[in-house]
């Protein structure tokens, strides 16, 4: 569940994504998936193969836009939450409601 810096993109069906998070469970994606409609981007899940009945439902999500980079898009602190506040590494990561600190200052 960690921001991966790299840009991973492909296809869901028929669909050219950018994928966000994979092997998200379902707390997870339901949290990614408004958090991210919240920010205005279209969302993809996809539920991944289990190899057993026994195994863990998991989740792909994904968005459509082909420019989009979780970790740029956390650090540079583009995102909102949903009373206005500004997504930091620890509310993206759901460790924290708390939106402090400011990593820099912006002009």
């Amino acid at each position: 569940m960690a921001i991966d810096g790299k840009h991973t993109f492909g296809s869901i069906g028929e669909t050219r994504v950018t994928f966000v998070e994979k092997k998200a469970d379902e707390n997870r994606k339901a949290f990614l998936k408004d958090l991210l409609e919240h920010n205005g981007f279209e969302v993809v899940i996809e539920e991944e193969k289990r190899k057993s009945e026994a195994d863990p439902l998991c989740y792909t999500v994904a968005v459509t836009d082909m420019v989009f980079n979780p970790a740029i898009y956390v650090f540079e602190r583009r995102l909102r939450t949903f009373d206005g506040r500004r997504v930091t590494q620890d509310y993206w990561l759901q460790k924290t409601d708390d939106t402090r600190p400011q990593y820099w200052r912006s002009r």
